[in-house]
């Protein structure tokens, strides 16, 4: 039985055995690329130590029923625990020890050596475990190399990865090898992509780099510095240096030592020239051997560039042809919504001069609220400097159909008014100039995500919705292949009514009626458009701050530091009900007309509010209509707790806030581009609350539905949702379809299971 094989030995033929990280090494020694010299410990070496130790049975009952109870995490992360003990328990036997320990003498004495989990499944073309198993740096000696190849194995059952696999639908009992090569005592590091991650275009490589280990760009502890660079002819067609705050290098105790950088070095580029063809000219070396575009890690040590690790890019699925890179590239931010726009643009620090932009201009602003509505519907796109994937301006274009790019950070600065651009939404990008389109819009060359064309699709057992918040999208929306709408926002629509008047001030005025009306006639219009199939209205969820700056705001709005937590959803209809009983009055007059439209009661905190606020709905005309239903949001995590007693209140649905319910669960502003890799729905804390809130719901007999854009662009957290039993799951209009097909694709896996018997 083979135990140990030196790299230079193993190809992918050897996957089976080497895992894919000791594969992929093995085509690059035969390559002739820089590697590292090292050997591999063969999977066989875990699987002879776990049957030696006699937890092999064991531990493979025990991950079967991990990964039916991954969703359960008051179990799970118990349960990957008691797994990776049996793995420490098992030990390694005297033969497999000694045949390790060979190969790392044979390496020279003592010497230091990175030692890499490569598990069985990992660096796939369809699957990356990228950084989920152990890696450790800078190991030395034999006792501290067994200790190593040991935690490695026991990686393969922490819950991430466990979690991962489970998501994955991945059943096989797993296995680990791991990779022993010298530890390079990397100056600089970094990653090199053979197809550019943000466009899909695979003329070109990206390069990253910083100081020190590599260990820093990958887990996005630092701000790289960006090389972007042909294939064709080596030319460097961008350079971004990044802010590199610190390093880790080995310390005098071999161990890894973190070095703060002061602002020259930190601010210093990384690689000349030179240097970034050469690691530019080994990636694509690894993309020609591989046949397919790579991930690669790379290091510099003594003038000399290694490659230490490379793996396909398994993100390589973005829809659409990339812009043409005949433009220069200006600006780069998030990619909230596909599709591309080209105008000139229009920088606008207030909504108050709205005026100044004309219809098919781009619209570049620092952020967006509900007060920029109205300009927002002339744009042909929208750009703004901070904002992540869930903010204002993402959601409302979404809904407009506008291309979008949010957290570019400078474009207030770096776009001039008057100047000719091309928003590319798809891919985050801002170019120079028009950029001629197949499909032109007015003055815009749009491609527009409102545009799509209903098509047959599958049938899932899990219901697809749609979020809706302009009536004027409602005909198109409702031609789609969707179940009903599972999010009218309020917001929007009284945006319109009010006039840009605080409704208190229209109040004092004696305007209600003509506010009642036009709300009643702009949801009528989205439940005629929808019926039979249900309309799910959330009522007005303003913030202090959106509410202030209404004409006569100021003075009846407190001014708040946290608004986001403040004075808002239910508690605001039960201190100052003016407002919501006008909403429940339209309502009312819209459902004697269109009967499947029911109420959603957003930002519930506490029972006693929501108590209070069930009795304004009960003494209001809507009250006593029958068939009505009474939802309430799920985004504060104390839903956890008081759900049982919110339908014990005569509550009969729920819809899951994953943004807000995100943004809460971890403490993260959503709307922050500086702390966007923390914002997590599949965070294991979020998805334990979703969990029990289905549960609940379940367990209750109530609708429980989810209305969030991750299940669209995520297919493991749509199956998360289905495993755990939801109802429905609400998406915005042009990712309808593609959330139906991820249902689709998790409800047929269960099923397959069911009849497996799995």
């Amino acid at each position: 039985m083979r135990y140990v094989e030196d790299i230079a030995n193993l190809g992918m033929p050897d996957a089976e055995e080497a895992g894919g990280k000791g594969a992929n090494m093995g085509e690059m020694v035969a390559a002739g690329l820089p590697v590292p010299p090292g050997f591999v410990v063969l999977r066989d070496s875990y699987l002879e130590s776990m049957k030696a130790g006699g937890v092999a049975d064991e531990l493979n009952a025990a991950h079967r029923e991990a990964l039916l109870a991954a969703l359960d995490t008051s179990r799970f992360d118990g349960m990957c625990a008691k797994m990776r003990a049996l793995v420490l328990k098992a030990g390694i036997p005297d033969d497999v020890r000694e045949r390790i320990l060979a190969a790392y003498r044979a390496m020279g004495p003592d010497c230091y050596v990175a030692v890499r989990s490569s598990a069985t499944g990992e660096d796939g073309a369809d699957a990356s475990f990228a950084g989920m198993n152990e890696t450790f740096t800078n190991v030395r000696g034999e006792d501290d190399l067994i200790e190593a190849v040991q935690n490695c194995w026991a990686s393969l059952f922490g819950p991430r990865v466990v979690s991962y696999r489970a998501s994955r639908g991945f059943t096989a009992d797993p296995a680990m090898a791991v990779v022993v090569q010298l530890m390079i005592a990397s100056e600089r590091s970094g990653v090199a992509f053979t197809a550019d991650p943000t466009t899909d275009a695979t003329d070109r490589v990206v390069v990253e780099g910083a100081f020190g280990q590599g260990e820093v760009v990958v887990s996005g502890s630092v701000e790289p510095d960006t090389y972007v660079v042909s294939k064709e002819n080596g030319e460097i067609l961008s350079r971004r240096m990044g802010y590199k705050s610190f390093k880790i290098i080995r310390g005098d105790d071999g161990k890894d030592l973190r070095v703060e950088l002061g602002e020259a070095q930190a601010e210093a580029q990384v690689l000349n020239d030179d240097e970034v063809r050469t690691i530019a000219d080994i990636a694509v070396r690894s993309e020609r051997h591989a046949g397919c575009p790579q991930d690669t890690e790379w290091a510099i040590a003594n003038g000399k560039t290694y490659i230490v690790q490379t793996r396909p890019i398994t993100t390589l699925h973005r829809v659409g042809k990339p812009v043409p890179e005949t433009h220069e590239v200006l600006l780069q931010g998030l990619p909230a919504v596909p599709g591309e726009a080209s105008g000139v643009v229009r920088v606008l620090k207030d909504p108050q001069d709205g005026a100044r932009l004309q219809d098919g201009e781009v619209l570049v602003a620092q952020m967006t609220n509900p007060d920029w509505l109205p300009t927002m519907r002339r744009a042909s796109a929208l750009v703004t400097d901070t904002g992540g994937m869930t903010c204002h301006a993402a959601i409302v274009a979404r809904e407009l159909g506008v291309p979008c790019i949010v957290g570019a950070r400078t474009a207030t600065k770096d776009l001039k008014d008057g100047a000719v651009v091309t928003v590319d939404g798809t891919h985050g990008r801002v170019l120079a100039g028009r950029v001629e389109q197949e499909q032109k819009t007015g003055g815009a060359q749009t491609a527009p995500v409102g545009t799509v064309t209903a098509v047959a699709s599958e049938v899932t057992a899990t219901k697809i919705y749609v979020n809706v918040a302009m009536p004027d999208k409602a005909e198109e929306a409702a031609a789609l292949d969707v179940d009903g709408v599972g999010l009218l926002r309020a917001e929007l629509i009284l945006e319109d009514a009010l006039q840009n008047r605080h409704p208190r001030d229209l109040i004092a005025h004696g305007e209600q009626d003509s506010l009642v009306e036009s709300l009643a006639t702009a949801v009528g219009r989205v439940a005629a458009a929808f019926s039979p199939r249900p309309v799910v209205y959330r009522a007005s969820d303003f913030r202090t701050n959106e509410f202030r700056n209404l004409k006569g705001g100021s003075e009846y709005e407190p001014e708040e530091h946290n608004p986001m937590i403040g004075y808002r959803g239910c508690y605001r209809y039960i201190s100052n009900p003016d407002l919501f009983g006008l909403e429940l009055q339209a309502l009312a007059r819209v459902r004697e007309r269109n009967p499947n439209l029911h109420l959603m009661i957003p930002f519930v905190r506490t029972r006693w509010e929501l108590e209070k606020c069930l009795e304004l709905v009960d003494a209001s005309p809507l009250g006593r209509q029958r068939g009505l239903h009474r939802w309430v949001m799920a985004e504060v995590p104390s839903v956890v707790y008081w759900l049982p007693e919110y339908v014990g209140m005569g509550v009969d649905g729920v819809s899951i806030g994953s943004n807000d319910l995100t943004q809460l669960m971890l403490g993260v502003d959503r709307d922050s581009d500086l702390c966007a890799e923390l914002y997590d729905e599949s965070d294991a804390a979020v998805l334990d609350a979703i969990g029990r809130i289905i549960t609940t719901a379940r367990r209750l007999g109530i609708t429980a539905s989810l209305c969030g854009q991750a299940p669209s662009s995520r297919p493991d957290f749509a199956e998360h949702l289905v495993r755990m039993g939801i109802t429905s799951i609400s998406v915005t209009p042009d990712a309808a379809a593609r959330t139906r097909r991820n249902v689709a694709a998790a409800e047929r896996r269960l099923l397959l299971e069911a009849a497996r018997g799995d």
